[in-house]
């Protein structure tokens, strides 16, 4: 039996006589440079390739494919690409700066297409953004598209937002501008619409082996006794009939179907899609729906060894072939499961579901004693990563933290839920907030939350406390590390849009409310002090300021500050300058922070938002949900 290095060598060798006999030569400066990163990158993905598909008796002719089809993605790789990555890896730490801000939006509602939203690309530099993600923009069928997340083609753009030269040219402004371009890669499922899924229905052996089809019920139902029902609403279980009578995967709707990565060729297939994204300007993709990746009998299919073996596999195609491009993973599950897609070697960046949504259930309960247990446990990650922190997303708000962390504190996590979601679809009473339940089921209480953070905060209801209520949210997305994120509009105010009732294709999917089209009135009143609209805009501008005069807001190092008060939230930030204590007060009184508490700290700080000034030695009282950066 060959040693580990023998195989290694005897592998390396036969990818390079197969490229050889292709008539590769590596004798210009490019394929020289790709050869580099090959000697370098190559060990570690044939390591990651035999483990995943060394039972294949074709797996190294596989692994040549791959590694073919990246040298050629390389070889068309534009010179400003190259230019980026070049830059890139000299400083591959430059996500982790206190002045990178990002935002998301939906071309369509906010722009109408591409050619649109590059008219916006200067104010989105004056407002500060470094990082724009565009919510899905690729093809996908008209009617049912999961808002886009049922991919047909990963190199054709909506026909109603444009083409795929709008979108280089689009991601070449934002570059100019110093914003890097953010795309989702759908990589768990495509649409049932997609090529190689209607080579698949009629019945192409090739492409069937492309997702999870069985021909009878006898696989399905052995999976469906260890797999949840991720929408139920949409259909039972994990499978659907096909129209032949055959049985497919789809682990969320009927259209979205499974790839099957146990196949090699669906591996090197995907790769080259991420590859073509990557060549059209793409700086960051999120990698969608991580956890379901890999598949395996007798367990959930959910976060399996094997799905983070992909990941890494992934990666290391792009350090050959994209060295620039970054993952930011998507996993919407339990706490310890995020944070076990978070390495340098996998996806370097990543959603902070927990503090997002024990943010918003401070907001409700005005105690936080659940997200300081977070950030003292949680929140640390590897120094070379970051949390991309967020206030809401393009979804809903699900209640993620650990119902084992909670219990610690004397919490039901089925019944804090339950009054969670009473509380932000205001079927509580004394609820500010005005959101609407998605896949509500009436028999348990169970949903997850819709709506936008003015809608959810009591902006939209008139509350009083509404602004600092936004204003604190977002205070702490922007000063817990890693990178901030903004839902475009947010910035002025955006309310829910209930029209989304009124369209076939999205009547049924109530997280359409919280995707409103670009509130054009509410932006022309945001320099007047005397609107919400003003006031809102001018206070998120005074916090991305000072963010961005603040060294120690960089990358991800923070400490749990003990306040001794159950109201009010404290962490230190220690970046790159002197620190910086964070205070939230979530009640809706003020509240007093003892002298003790800032013994070791200097006598007096200023907080760097508004630039008020404290004598520390006396302690200090904070307003009502207001937010403090004491440095």
């Amino acid at each position: 039996m060959l040693s580990t290095a023998q195989q290694l060598k005897a592998a390396q060798g036969y990818v390079l006589a197969t490229l050889a006999e292709a008539g590769v030569t590596w004798d210009d400066a490019d394929a020289q440079a790709f050869r580099a990163r090959f000697d370098v990158g190559f060990p570690r993905l044939f390591r990651l390739f035999a483990t995943l598909y060394g039972e294949h008796e074709d797996c190294l002719d596989h692994l040549a494919k791959l590694i073919g089809l990246s040298l050629a993605s390389w070889q068309e790789r534009p010179g400003d690409l190259k230019t980026l990555d070049r830059a890139r890896e000299a400083e591959p730490q430059w996500f982790q700066s206190n002045k990178m801000l990002g935002a998301f939006c939906y071309v369509d509602r906010y722009a109408g297409d591409l050619n649109g939203l590059k008219d916006h690309v200067p104010y989105f530099k004056d407002l500060g953004i470094t990082y724009l993600h565009l919510m899905p923009l690729f093809d996908c069928p008209e009617e049912n598209s999961d808002g886009g997340y049922a991919v047909s083609s990963y190199r054709d753009v909506r026909s109603d937002l444009g083409t795929m030269e709008d979108l280089r040219a689009l991601a070449k402004d934002l570059r100019e501008a110093g914003i890097s371009l953010v795309v989702d890669f759908v990589f768990n499922h495509t649409s049932n619409e997609h090529e190689w899924a209607r080579k698949a229905a009629a019945g192409d052996p090739e492409y069937s082996d492309y997702y999870w089809i069985f021909e009878d019920r006898r696989m399905p139902d052995a999976y469906e006794r260890t797999v949840r029902e991720v929408f139920p609403d949409d259909h039972p279980g994990a499978f659907v009939q096909m129209e032949d009578g055959r049985w497919i995967w789809t682990t969320f709707h009927s259209f979205q179907w499974d790839l099957n990565y146990s196949n090699p060729a669906v591996f090197c297939a995907m790769a080259g899609e991420m590859l073509s994204l990557a060549n059209q300007g793409v700086d960051l993709i999120r990698m969608d729906a991580v956890a379901f990746i890999w598949k395996r009998l007798g367990t959930t299919c959910e976060s399996l060894p094997e799905a983070h073996l992909l990941l890494q596999a992934f990666n290391a195609v792009c350090r050959m072939a994209a060295p620039s491009l970054l993952f930011k993973s998507e996993a919407i599950v339990h706490p310890d499961e995020v944070v076990s897609y978070i390495d340098p070697e996998e996806c370097p960046i990543s959603y902070n579901p927990l503090l997002m949504a024990l943010s918003w259930e401070a907001l409700a309960t005005r105690d936080v004693q659940l997200i300081d247990q977070a950030i003292a446990r949680r929140q640390p990650i590897h120094p070379e990563c970051a949390w991309v922190n967020y206030v809401r997303s393009h979804d809903d708000i699900g209640w993620t933290f650990a119902d084992e962390d909670a219990a610690e504190l004397g919490i039901i996590g089925f019944d804090h839920r339950r009054f969670l979601n009473a509380f932000y679809t205001n079927r509580f009473e004394g609820s500010f907030a005005r959101g609407e339940p998605f896949q509500y089921n009436p028999k348990t209480g169970d949903c997850r939350v819709c709506g936008t953070t003015a809608s959810l905060t009591g902006v939209e209801a008139g509350d009083a406390g509404g602004i600092d209520r936004m204003i604190l949210l977002y205070g702490i997305a922007f000063s817990a590390g890693g990178i901030p994120l903004i839902s475009l509009g947010d910035e002025v105010g955006q309310l829910n849009d209930h029209s989304y009732k009124d369209h076939p294709g999205q009547a049924g999917d109530q997280r359409w409310v919280g995707r409103p089209m670009r509130p054009d009135a509410l932006y022309d009143q945001r320099t007047d002090p005397t609107t919400v609209p003003g006031q809102i805009f001018a206070r998120m501008k005074q916090l991305i300021a000072a963010r961005r005069a603040a060294p120690a807001l960089a990358g991800n190092a923070i400490h749990s500050f003990d306040t001794q008060n159950r109201h009010v939230l404290g962490y230190v930030r220690t970046g790159d300058g002197p620190p910086v204590y964070v205070l939230a007060n979530f009640a809706d009184t003020p509240q007093a922070l003892d002298a003790q508490r800032f013994l070791a700290t200097a006598p007096r700080m200023t907080d760097l938002i508004a630039g008020e000034a404290f004598q520390m030695r006396t302690g200090l009282t904070l307003k009502p949900h207001q937010i403090l950066w004491l440095g």
